[in-house]
């Protein structure tokens, strides 16, 4: 599988993608992060503020280590940010505070699609554990039953970055729509920091077109095996 050139032609369009949106969007960040928003508010503080106009209030907000490491956790209602998000009040630090608050308006408001990203994570851990595996001992035994069967495995990996998609995208549409309502930024600060969304957004598009890529390749190989 390593050495197979058509594998090359599978994986290098996904990579490059990936790679051309890390770079983008922590170019978005790093320009956005250069402007500060009017009202003065830091991460934190617009987070909150996005939380109450919308008529929660039972989420902390936390600081947490790593750059870009922001998230909210429905488990115990928590939204952690990042230093750089969390402690400045730049157009990049309030869009992402206010992306992730955009996520716990979903499980507040029971999204459909968030339900159904998380009770795939566990499938989707363990795919992405045991599908390697397989399809490696499939490979070595030329088994084609068992790539198949490692593609299965994979296949909850690629379901779990396509149900992702609404899920982001439905958080920074929250976030561009309450980043505005609670006067956080202005109208045009609001398209300054939607830049910053829309690039991460892209890293999630890559990750699916990368996954489906990978599982086509396996899926390829499997049928090559039968031939």
């Amino acid at each position: 599988m390593f050495f197979d050139p058509v594998y090359l032609l599978f994986a290098l369009p996904g990579f490059l993608l990936a790679l051309w949106a890390s770079f983008y969007t922590r170019e978005m960040f790093q320009a956005g992060s250069r402007k500060r928003a009017s009202s003065g508010m830091t991460g934190a503080e617009a987070a909150l503020a996005m939380l109450h106009a919308a008529g929660l209030y039972d989420v902390r907000v936390e600081k947490v280590s790593g750059f870009l490491s922001d998230h909210y956790d429905p488990t115990v209602k928590v939204l952690r940010l990042s230093p750089d998000v969390y402690e400045k009040s730049t157009l990049s630090a309030v869009g992402v505070a206010c992306h992730e608050a955009g996520h716990a308006l979903q499980h507040a408001q029971g999204s459909i699609s968030l339900q159904l990203r998380s009770q795939l994570v566990p499938m989707a851990n363990i795919g992405s554990f045991l599908s390697y595996f397989v399809i490696l001992a499939g490979f070595l035994f030329q088994t084609a039953g068992l790539v198949y069967l490692g593609a299965f495995l994979f296949a909850f990996v690629v379901l779990f970055s396509l149900v992702t998609l609404p899920v982001e995208w439905d958080a920074s549409a929250r976030a561009k729509k309450y980043i505005l309502k609670a006067g956080i930024v202005t109208q045009s600060e609001s398209e300054e920091a939607g830049k910053v969304l829309n690039a991460a957004f892209l890293t999630y598009v890559a990750a699916a077109v990368s996954s489906l890529l990978t599982l086509a390749y396996y899926l390829l190989r499997a049928r090559s095996m039968n031939d």
